[in-house]
């Protein structure tokens, strides 16, 4: 995934120059916590009269309905070209050798908050671990007969649906069958190490 600089349009950004890239039409991006997201088109618009023009983006959410019309400097919601079909294999390669830890905390502010900063770095792997942790927490608590907390599903379903779907554009595939692709990569890489 490609980002160019367009130096014959103006675009605003802060002092740091955080927001020199301009996605192209057609790009596929993460944004935010919307997930996969096609930058349908970039428009110049004012939102007032005495505004000046700025760029924006229009973006199409690909796992949920409506659009997304936002700035192209907006510093506030993070975006990044959706990973490549190698990266999403090296991430799936590596799940055996991932270590995760299961959060506990009766305390369901501390445990949102604890869940939300896992999410905050927007990376797959990142995103990965709280899956897994949290599934993990899940088998635990099923297998006490406890019930699994509202936060923590909440929070395993929005990391699984966020990394599922980049994971889907990366390899070509249905977001419905990431799942049982990661499943039999890893079942194929564990036969063959048995050999």
């Amino acid at each position: 995934m490609k980002y160019t600089y367009l130096p014959e349009q103006p675009v605003w950004g802060n002092d740091e120059g955080a927001c020199d890239k301009v996605y192209q039409k057609g790009d596929l991006i993460l944004y935010g916590g919307t997930g996969v997201c096609r930058v349908v088109d970039i428009v110049a618009k004012k939102t007032g009269r005495t505004e000046p023009e700025r760029l924006y983006y229009l973006l199409e959410p690909l796992y949920q309905k409506g659009t997304i019309t936002t700035p192209v400097d907006n510093d506030k919601v993070f975006t990044r070209p959706v990973i490549s079909k190698d990266e999403a294999i090296e991430l799936i390669d590596r799940i055996p050798s991932i270590q995760t830890e299961v959060y506990y905390n009766q305390n369901l502010q501390q445990l949102e908050n604890h869940y939300r900063s896992e999410m905050e770095d927007h990376d797959c792997l990142s995103l990965l671990r709280l899956t897994m942790s949290t599934y993990r927490k899940k088998q635990e608590r099923e297998s006490k007969k406890l019930k699994f907390g509202a936060v923590d599903r909440r929070y395993m379903e929005r990391a699984e649906n966020l990394l599922y779907g980049e994971l889907a554009v990366a390899l070509g595939i249905a977001r419905d069958s990431v799942r049982d692709f990661i499943a039999q990569r890893l079942q194929s890489a564990s036969a063959s190490e048995a050999v």
